[in-house]
């Protein structure tokens, strides 16, 4: 593997880890700023100085590279720590090469063709492969040490995090959001575009306990349409999967009375349905047979009709703006390490606006990888995908909303983390 010369030789020094964490809170355009992606000619590297906690100051260089290979190199005594101790450095200033290898959510295949797309134009040596197996198949391959990264709708578990050791060394990894879209509850039904259907009759209908598009529980949430006494197929993902873990979480939320099974990324064994493979095997198999109703990422979604769900006094339609905001209303998940940028959804939220059944896609990366080179590769890549341009780059191959200055500033601080050797 060819690795490019065009590389900082000194990095930047950071501002000690109290100040990253209020950086991270702060609803400033300043703040919530991206890294320029890796190819950018606006990248350079910039002189710093951090002021320890017992007041003295140490100084940093960084080397900045033009694309004539001119340098100019200033002198320095150190790196800036944060308070856990490890350095932090930019994403490479030139054009990375190498092969990275992701596997995992199918959910995000749309939107990884589009980051593909966006990175290797930039980066021409570069390449990204990903395999879309689905969130457990691809946590399963990075944490035996087959894949760089992972796509996961789910973040990793507390034991995830401690097996990732093995393959990360003592730090570990980490979860970056990088995607937010709806969960779609579609259906294939003649005539029929739209139904409203409340948590009880949503729950309902995935438990088996409703069988018949004409039940009273659906026919008293939409008067106004002709439901026809068509049998009820529910169709599920049959592998394991982040998709069916939210939707999950969603149903236990809102209707824990009729939904009373723990949220997983397998479906229960005891409620029945037809299962399917992947995303693009459960919209191929609602498609297939009129009746079947399933759950599926709306960037994989056509020509099928659309529930509405109903969050407080109002029915909300999927929108990628609307899941969005699910994210916003959310809080992290207590007890991560300090860049592990993982949330825990309101999924009962009565919030006017918000679509509640959304993914939040991860990216699972090492905070450290032991070739220099392939941590080039996986911070310029994670770099521009939470950038603005990769998320505009996902919203125009997907339909996926980009994430909030605010989330995108705690990302863009976790992934500047990333380092290697």
């Amino acid at each position: 593997m060819n690795i490019s010369t065009l590389r900082r030789q000194a990095v930047a020094a950071v501002i000690a880890g109290s100040l990253v964490l209020a950086a991270c809170g702060d609803d400033d355009d300043d703040a919530a700023t991206t890294e320029a992606p890796a190819g950018s000619d606006a990248a350079a590297a910039t002189d710093a100085a951090a002021t320890t906690d017992a007041g003295t100051t140490t100084e940093s260089d960084s080397t900045a590279t033009t694309e004539s290979d001119s340098t100019d190199t200033t002198e320095s005594d150190s790196t800036a720590t944060t308070d856990g101790g490890s350095d932090s450095s930019a994403a490479p200033s030139g054009p990375v090469s190498g092969t990275l290898i992701g596997a995992g959510a199918s959910s995000q295949a749309a939107a990884m063709q589009g980051w593909q797309a966006g990175f290797q134009e930039a980066n021409p040596d570069a390449t990204i492969e990903y395999d879309p197996v689905g969130s457990g198949g691809g946590r399963e391959t990075f944490l035996a040490g087959g894949s760089d990264f992972a796509g996961s709708d789910a973040y990793l578990k507390d034991e995830e995090l401690e097996a990732s050791k093995e393959v990360c060394g003592e730090d570990g990894a980490i979860d970056l959001p990088h995607y937010v879209s709806p969960i779609v509850v579609a259906f294939n039904l003649p005539d029929i575009d739209t139904l409203n259907l409340s948590p009880a009759a949503m729950a309902g209908i995935f438990a088996g306990q409703i069988t018949a598009w004409n039940d009273e529980a659906i026919a008293a949430d939409n008067p106004d349409v002709e439901l026809p006494d068509t049998a009820i197929n529910p169709v599920h993902r049959s592998d394991e999967s982040g998709t069916t873990q939210n939707f999950t979480q969603y149903l236990a939320a809102v209707a824990p009375d009729v939904w009373t099974e723990e949220p997983e990324q397998e479906w229960p064994s005891g409620f029945g349905g037809e299962g399917a493979q992947g995303t693009s095997g459960v919209v191929a198999a609602i498609a297939a047979g009129e009746g079947s109703i399933g759950y599926a990422d709306a960037s994989q979604v056509v020509d099928l009709g659309t529930a509405n769900v109903q969050v407080g006094e109002e029915w909300v339609p999927y929108s990628p703006e609307a899941a969005a905001k699910l994210l916003d209303v959310s809080e992290p998940v207590e007890g991560r390490g300090e860049y592990d940028v993982a949330y825990d959804l309101v999924r009962d939220t009565t919030e006017a606006g918000v679509y509640p059944i959304a993914l939040v896609s991860y990216h699972v990366v090492c905070l450290h990888y032991d070739d220099q080179a392939k941590a080039d590769l996986v911070k310029a890549f994670m770099t521009y995908v939470g950038s603005a341009e990769g998320q505009q780059a996902a919203a125009e191959a997907a339909g996926s909303a980009p994430l909030s200055d605010t989330v995108l500033a705690k990302v863009e601080a976790a992934t500047a983390q990333i380092s290697g050797g």
